[in-house]
């Protein structure tokens, strides 16, 4: 299975700093997001990836490619650990970049890789979600995939307020967690639907989702809707969503991107006693 990983998104949620940095290059500790991204693919057993960039995008291609400068000083100075982290980020996996010279929407960013990706289905991880789980979240989604034999939604159940933030599904529950899905709304008012089953940024696809894509009239903003994509999708084939285990951070919001650094600064054995005792000082004073 190959995988796709849109990452041309303008980043206007994050602005300023995206005004010229991909918020998919925003650090986690010592790494950036799409790191984290790639390597959920890599330990899901997917290893032929395409990424799909856009203008101003061009930092996400160096940080994937080799670093001839950089390698050859940390060699000569024998900083070999070092050394090999900076190699093991552009050999983990046969990564590929596409351009979508214009933002028309998650659905038409898939469908740039459409020539990549052959007659197989393919997973698709959204570039600024991060999910932390036992598992892999894309793990877990080829489990459903393989058992049902068609395409697979994550979703998470979000408070009712918060439903017009996501695609939300609706849907009849076959065993725990997973739901043949019924119909798929993009970001509706809490009155529109009773489903708080919102997806969250990570698919298995067939490929018959690209002829639903050139089907779809663009939405909102010029936009092709990857939603009203499997929407069509439902007209020919059966689409299942599965509740994933694990915690979901979506890099658009900055709140988020704090969280996840303190959460991951936590687990790391360098900071959590330090970060630990931080936390508990600015909570005294």
């Amino acid at each position: 299975m190959k995988a796709v990983i849109p990452a041309a998104g303008l980043g206007t949620r994050f602005l300023p700093i995206t005004k010229s940095s991909p918020k998919e290059m925003l650090p986690i500790i010592d790494r950036p997001a799409i790191q984290y991204v790639v390597e959920e693919a890599i330990n899901s057993g997917i290893e032929d990836i395409v990424i799909v960039t856009g203008r101003g995008k061009e930092a996400i291609e160096r940080y994937f490619d080799m670093a001839y400068e950089l390698e050859r000083v940390l060699e000569e100075r024998g900083e070999m650990e070092k050394l090999q982290e900076v190699r093991r980020i552009s050999e983990m996996a046969s990564i590929f970049f596409v351009r979508q010279k214009m933002p028309l929407g998650l659905g038409h960013a898939i469908y740039v890789a459409k020539n990549h990706m052959g007659e197989e289905s393919f997973a698709v991880l959204l570039g600024d979600d991060i999910i932390v789980a036992d598992k892999p979240c894309i793990k877990q989604l080829r489990e459903i995939h393989k058992k049902y034999g068609c395409s697979v939604v994550a979703v998470q159940e979000v408070e009712k307020e918060d439903v017009r933030k996501y695609g939300i599904v609706e849907g009849e529950e076959v065993e725990k967690g997973v739901y043949r899905i019924e119909r798929m709304i993009e970001k509706p008012s809490p009155e529109e639907t009773a489903s708080r089953n919102a997806i969250m940024g990570r698919y298995i696809l067939t490929p018959a989702i690209f002829k639903c894509i050139e089907r779809t009239e663009p939405g909102k903003k010029g936009e092709i809707q990857l939603t009203d994509a499997l929407n069509l999708l439902l007209e020919k084939e059966d689409i299942y969503a599965y509740e994933f285990r694990g915690r979901r951070y979506d890099l658009g919001n900055k709140f988020d991107w704090l969280r996840i650094n303190v959460e991951m600064a936590m687990q790391h054995d360098d900071f959590r006693e330090k970060m630990r005792k931080f936390l508990q000082k600015i909570l005294q004073d």
